[in-house]
């Protein structure tokens, strides 16, 4: 029998072996999608207990217990950290088949030295000993990404945000970890939401400017992308998850601005006309900066209404959509591409049933400006797992050119995710280590090895300019 998670956990041959151990393993981290904060970064926070570096915020794992039946003061409630883990603990061993289970043991290892299966008889036992190793100074924020070899990492940054702690972090020499910010102009673009006049007022307010029309918004998005891009910003990122695009001149996106403004109730394909035009004129502007814009479709998010107005939102009341949005897609990206303004940009999907016509549709779009320049992203959110990965592995290789693949990141608001990056790159390892094994490609490990170096770190180190 095999030994619980070992050195060759996921890995069943010698080829795949051979290519993690030898090649995988060994790469710097780029996590160039995550919500992690800056300002924990700069302060190089230090976390108390296991529970409060482990579940605040990871609505992955408050899922698993609500499903298990956990009182919510337990999960995001007001209970004390040790009961709040306790909870924890009894979950786990009922998570067989869950990345969580994994993620949840690989975190502990690889950060910790714990190699024991977390339940209620050893979690005593872990939460002491792990709380001891955190008051270690290595162990602090910084610590722990340079325990997982994590080279740059991206968040998420509204454009509203004055991004002082990645300024402060440019500045901080001791800090020798790249952070950079990344341009997520959401609330400018989903029109649809209710807080879209209270938003556009701050975002006009931080530069001084009272927006009137859409042409001023997005001048004022415009010089917002001028300070992200001194930090140091290489990419936009953008949710989209209805109404994605219409065919619209300027002329009509101001009457729709100017009504929306108003307070005045908007038709469903004047949202989408408004988004169209808004991510296309920004898509040409990343474009001429060289910067990469993310595409993450089809979550559909808040569906309980009494959680969302008890918690908010990114709470873990979200799922995936099953919307058909090919068309769109393919009208968003041709809106840039007809006039050779399409940036660099990634494709990822919320529902494993749009694997195929993303991958696809990421071809219909590549010229030689840029290796693989739009890409089928990795496999995101709800797909993050051993079958997810596969899935998308399968997808990208059968319908375009997985060696121009940038590899894997977190999505996560936790300094402890970066096992997922290990998790995929075991994964990869496995699945090449298979078509070589059963005589579908040669035992080329020059190559091979090559290539697993350059999908876990250097074709993303290019892509992004980094």
């Amino acid at each position: 029998m095999k030994k619980f998670m070992d050195d060759d956990f996921l890995l069943r041959t010698d080829t795949a072996k051979k290519l993690y151990h030898e090649h995988a393993e060994k790469m710097p981290i780029i996590d160039y999608h995550n919500h992690l904060s800056p300002q924990e970064i700069y302060e190089d926070k230090k976390f108390d207990n296991l529970a409060e570096l482990w579940l605040g915020g990871d609505h992955y794992k408050w899922r698993a217990e609500r499903t298990w039946g956990v009182p919510e003061e337990k999960i995001t409630g007001s209970a004390a950290p040790y009961e709040k883990f306790k909870a924890w603990a009894e979950v786990v061993p009922n998570l067989i088949g869950n990345p969580l289970y994994h993620w949840t043991h690989l975190e502990l290892k690889d950060y910790f030295d714990i190699d024991k299966p977390l339940n209620p008889d050893t979690a005593d036992e872990i939460w002491e000993e792990v709380n001891e190793k955190l008051k270690l100074p290595e162990n602090s924020v910084r610590g722990l990404l340079k325990k997982m070899n994590v080279e740059v990492l991206a968040t998420t940054d509204d454009p509203a945000d004055d991004l002082k702690w990645h300024k402060k972090i440019r500045d901080d020499e001791t800090i020798d970890i790249k952070v950079i910010p990344t341009f997520r102009p959401d609330k400018a673009v989903a029109m649809e939401k209710d807080d879209f006049n209270e938003y556009i007022d701050k975002l006009g307010a931080v530069e001084n400017v009272e927006i009137k029309t859409a042409q001023q918004l997005l001048d004022v998005l415009k010089k917002r992308l001028d300070l992200f891009q001194e930090l140091g910003a290489v990419s936009s990122d953008n949710s989209l998850e209805y109404n994605i695009f219409a065919e619209a001149g300027p002329e009509e996106v101001e009457e729709i601005f100017a009504k929306r403004r108003r307070g005045e109730k908007l038709e469903p394909e004047e949202y989408a006309k408004y988004r169209g035009w808004l991510l296309t004129e920004l898509g040409k502007e990343y474009s001429k900066r060289n910067m990469a814009m993310q595409l993450h479709i089809g979550a559909q998010r808040n569906n309980s209404e009494r959680m969302f107005k008890k918690l908010g939102p990114d709470t873990g009341f979200d799922s995936m959509s099953d919307m058909d949005y090919s068309g769109e897609i393919a009208g968003l990206l041709n809106s840039m591409d007809k006039t050779d303004e399409l940036p660099k940009t990634v494709l990822y999907c919320a529902n494993p049933k749009d694997n195929e016509m993303l991958a696809t549709m990421a071809v219909n779009f590549n010229d030689d400006t840029a290796k693989g320049k739009v890409q089928f992203g990795p496999a995101w959110w709800f797909m993050d797992h051993k079958p997810g990965m596969e899935r998308q592995l399968d997808a990208l290789a059968s319908e375009s050119l997985i060696s121009t693949f940038i590899g894997m990141l977190t999505d996560s608001r936790s300094f402890l995710s970066f096992p997922r990056h290990e998790y995929f790159r075991r994964i990869l390892s496995n699945k090449i280590g298979d078509w070589v094994e059963n005589g579908e490609y040669p035992d080329d490990e020059k190559y091979l090895g090559k290539l697993v170096e350059d999908i876990t770190h250097n074709n993303a180190a290019e892509y992004f300019g980094l």
